[in-house]
C-alpha cells in the first residue's frame, strides 16, 4: 500500500516561490500517475496537477504557467515548483495517486500572505 509524505510548505509573500516535495513508499512508484492536490480552509480538496509515468502533465487552469510538477522515479519522489504565488494559493498541499486513493498523508501547509 503506497504512503505519501509531503514537505516544503511555509509562509511566503505574494509573488514568491516554494518547492514542495512528496516522498512515496510501499508501491511501484514509476508506474502510476502522481497528483498534487490542495485544500483551502473551508473548501473542498481539489486537484492541482498530475504527471503520468511517461512524464505527461496536467494543470488546473488557475496554476498554469506558475506551477511545475515533476517526478524522480528512481528516488520515488515528486515535486511541485510553485512560482508567482498568490494569496488564493494558500492551502494544505497533498500528494497522492491520480485518481486518488483513500490513503492521504498529512500534507504541507502553504500560506501566501504579505
Amino acid at each position: 500500500q503506497v504512503q505519501f509524505v509531503e514537505s516544503g510548505g511555509g509562509l511566503v509573500k505574494p509573488g514568491g516561490s516554494l518547492r514542495l516535495a512528496c516522498a512515496a513508499s510501499g508501491s511501484i512508484f514509476s508506474i502510476y500517475t502522481m497528483g498534487w492536490y490542495r485544500q483551502a480552509p473551508g473548501k473542498q480538496r481539489e486537484l492541482v496537477a498530475f504527471i503520468n509515468s511517461d512524464g505527461n502533465t496536467y494543470y488546473v487552469d488557475s496554476v498554469k504557467g506558475r506551477f511545475t510538477i515533476s517526478r524522480d522515479n528512481a528516488k520515488k519522489m515528486g515535486n511541485l515548483q510553485m512560482n508567482s504565488l498568490k494569496p488564493e494559493d494558500t492551502a494544505v498541499y497533498l500528494c497522492n495517486k491520480y485518481p486518488a486513493t483513500h490513503n492521504w498523508g498529512k500534507g504541507t501547509l502553504v500560506t501566501v500572505s504579505s
